[in-house]
């Protein structure tokens, strides 16, 4: 008769089992998220080699006051939208092709920090975002916290912010694009930490499964767009203008 009691039992049963399957899925978590910050790393860096190509050709002063202004401004919203919105209809390639040209039309975008802001102010904040970044992000991924309950507050900041700058944008104020500045950081620095204790619980609802590499490019995307916002809104806040 089997004793129930024997350590030996239990260090090669059911305990042993379990301690398998725990380290299975840890080492499939730390495969997910690495996945997805390598991802939002590329595109973050292909973001920044664009936005340099694009200013030091002068294709960004050339289209400034341009029709095509607007449609490099507006182009990456339409990116997200798809994304977003379609991701159940697109194959991973299509997911992440989407997600790279998206990158790459961002920095055309971005390229006009240039005409705004000195070199050096601009890769002091960049430094300074993906410090704040790392921490954030490392904070979400590692606290027994439950964070879920200030996502509705956070995102009601962003549609807050937004309804802000457009404001802004008919009476500039600069006391209010200080004010918008300094929320943006926070409510984005709050979104960091958010999203990816988010993420992070995403993966055990698509692992297993055909999504998992569709979930990796909007875990991406999302904390792509988490730190490109909040260099955005820190630059505004502590950049050096030309």
């Amino acid at each position: 008769m089997a004793n129930w009691n024997d350590p030996n039992m239990a260090a090669s049963g059911f305990g042993a089992g379990a301690n398998a399957m725990d380290q299975a899925v840890d080492a499939g978590l730390r495969s997910y998220m690495l996945s997805v910050y390598n991802y939002m790393g590329s595109g973050v860096l292909l973001t920044g080699i664009v936005a340099m190509l694009a200013f030091n050709s002068g294709f960004t002063a050339s289209m400034i006051g341009s029709p095509l202004m607007w449609v490099v401004m507006l182009a990456p919203l339409a990116f997200v939208l798809v994304l977003s919105f379609g991701i159940n209809k697109l194959s991973t390639g299509a997911a992440q092709a989407l997600f790279w040209v998206y990158a790459a039309v961002m920095g055309l975008s971005m390229s006009t920090i240039f005409l705004a802001f000195t070199a050096t102010s601009i890769a002091t904040t960049f430094f300074a975002t993906a410090a704040a970044f790392l921490g954030l992000s490392l904070y979400g991924y590692t606290t027994k916290k439950d964070l879920s309950g200030f996502g509705t507050f956070l995102i009601m900041g962003v549609v807050g912010i937004l309804v802000a700058l457009l404001i802004n944008m008919f009476v500039q104020s600069t006391a209010l694009g200080l004010a918008i500045s300094v929320i943006g950081v926070l409510l984005f620095a709050g979104l960091t930490a958010y999203d990816t204790q988010k993420i992070k619980s995403m993966y055990f609802y698509v692992r297993g499964t055909d999504f998992v590499g569709k979930s990796v490019i909007m875990g991406a995307l999302t904390l792509y767009l988490d730190f490109v916002n909040m260099f955005t809104f820190l630059l505004n806040l502590l950049g050096s203008r030309e």
